[in-house]
């Protein structure tokens, strides 16, 4: 029984009161979320996920961090480290997106190691197995495509990236609408190579009842991946791009008709005007449903400082109705990220939904800040510290408590607040002087 079908009977599982406590909600509102498709709550049946969350209308932004393995980096360790590093600096979900290697063995060590909801994209492994067994990537079929799918289901994954937008259709539109990029996306590159190979329909598409079956007996939130994301600012909602949303959209409905959680991927690079958009479309065509994004960058020039850029999409997205921000590191466009970039890029990526969960007046959302203002309007260093975002750096910086005085390195004793507040604050004897 899927969580979808046990919220419309009203029993919410563990993973459900969890969310409900964690976001000071009660739990008929997320399970009403759940009913309506508005909200999911990836956890895949097989397996315990010591901290579960809730995506969708009403809760607190969520924050994804990718790891994963390529052929040229096929450190496990590294992998792992990733993993342990993200989900301390407050990664709400990890995905593996894992090309090099044993792919099987080292999510099987993911899913072991993780206290978090742990995303996958098959596509990626279906194709890389059939290079190694059978030569050429297009020679895998329908059939093995899903039994990459349903082993990584009995696994334990929690919610799978799937291009099912990928279609003749909205390759049609991809021919009549040149791009400056093309096409960015892996999974979505190697559908399209499949289907102009083999003159056939994405098979994630045409055998979608059965992707369905299978996301339901395992309860797998399905993602529904943007095949055809723009990869560069000038590619930003174009015809191919909606073409796929407008078909997302579609196959969401009939993911809640099978009482399968679902939430739909976006873009990619957007610029900042078009943001607003991109989400309205998003939550009209696809009636509300969570909505995943990557980024947005609102800029092609920065390499090197991509997680900025992130967050600047990110914050503006999540404020306009954006469910769910992947991060991206400093490496975005480079390489694969070092593990001290997992965690600049999850920093960053919390900013904007922090940033976002205060401007959309969330409830309890802007104690946090005010708790820190009254730290330091109080020079309270050490209470600072262990309320910032990342203590460890606010730490770095600050030196040794020990020696702070009762004012800031950057004022010394010209510090603003301590002078006015002789004079306006709560000494009544100061202002005889």
């Amino acid at each position: 029984m899927s969580v979808i079908t046990e919220a419309k009977r009203g029993k919410p599982s563990p993973e459900v009161e969890a969310v409900a406590r964690e976001e000071h909600l009660p739990v008929e509102d997320i399970l009403r979320g759940l009913a309506e498709g508005t909200i999911v709550v990836p956890a895949n049946r097989s397996r315990k996920i010591d901290r579960p969350c809730g995506i969708g209308k009403g809760l607190k932004v969520k924050v994804n961090a990718n790891i994963g393995t390529s052929r040229q980096e096929l450190d496990y360790a590294v992998e792992l480290e990733k993993l342990a590093v993200a989900v301390a600096a407050g990664a709400d979900t990890v995905m593996d997106l894992s090309t090099g290697g044993d792919i099987r063995s080292l999510r099987e060590r993911i899913l072991n190691a993780s206290p978090v909801p742990v995303g996958t994209v098959p596509i990626y492994e279906a194709a890389i197995e059939a290079g190694k067994h059978k030569g050429r990537i297009v020679r895998m079929t329908g059939d093995e495509m899903l039994e990459v799918i349903e082993d990584q289901a009995r696994q334990g994954v929690d919610y799978m990236t799937v291009h099912v937008g990928v279609t003749l259709r909205t390759l049609e539109v991809l021919r009549q609408s040149p791009r400056l990029l093309g096409v960015v996306s892996r999974g979505g590159s190697f559908l399209l190579e499949w289907m102009l190979v083999n003159e056939k329909e994405n098979p994630l598409y045409a055998r979608f009842d059965e992707l369905l079956e299978i996301a339901h007996r395992y309860d797998v939130t399905l993602s529904l991946g943007d095949g055809l994301r723009p990869g560069c600012l000038a590619d930003a909602t174009d015809r191919p791009q909606i073409q796929e949303l407008i078909i997302l959209g579609e196959l969401a409905e009939r993911c809640r008709q099978a009482e399968v959680q679902v939430m739909i991927e976006g873009p990619g690079h957007i610029p900042l005007d078009q943001i607003a958009e991109n989400v309205r479309l998003e939550k009209s065509l696809c009636r509300g449903a969570p909505f995943y994004v990557l980024g947005p960058l609102v800029t092609d020039v920065a390499p090197g400082y991509d997680h900025i850029t992130c967050a600047i999409g990110g914050a503006l997205a999540a404020y306009l109705g954006t469910d769910f921000l992947c991060y991206v590191t400093p490496s975005e466009h480079l390489g694969l990220p070092s593990v001290e970039d997992v965690k600049d890029g999850v920093m960053a990526t919390r900013i904007a939904a922090h940033a976002a969960d205060v401007a959309r007046g969330l409830p309890g959302a802007r104690d946090w800040d005010d708790r820190i203002s009254r730290y330091r309007k109080a020079r309270d260093w050490k209470g600072q510290v262990e309320t910032a975002l990342d203590p460890q750096k606010a730490r770095e910086y600050l030196g040794d408590i020990s020696k702070k005085e009762d004012y800031c390195s950057m004022c010394s004793e010209y510090c603003a607040i301590k002078i006015l507040e002789k004079y306006l604050g709560g000494d009544p004897e100061s202002k005889k002087e």
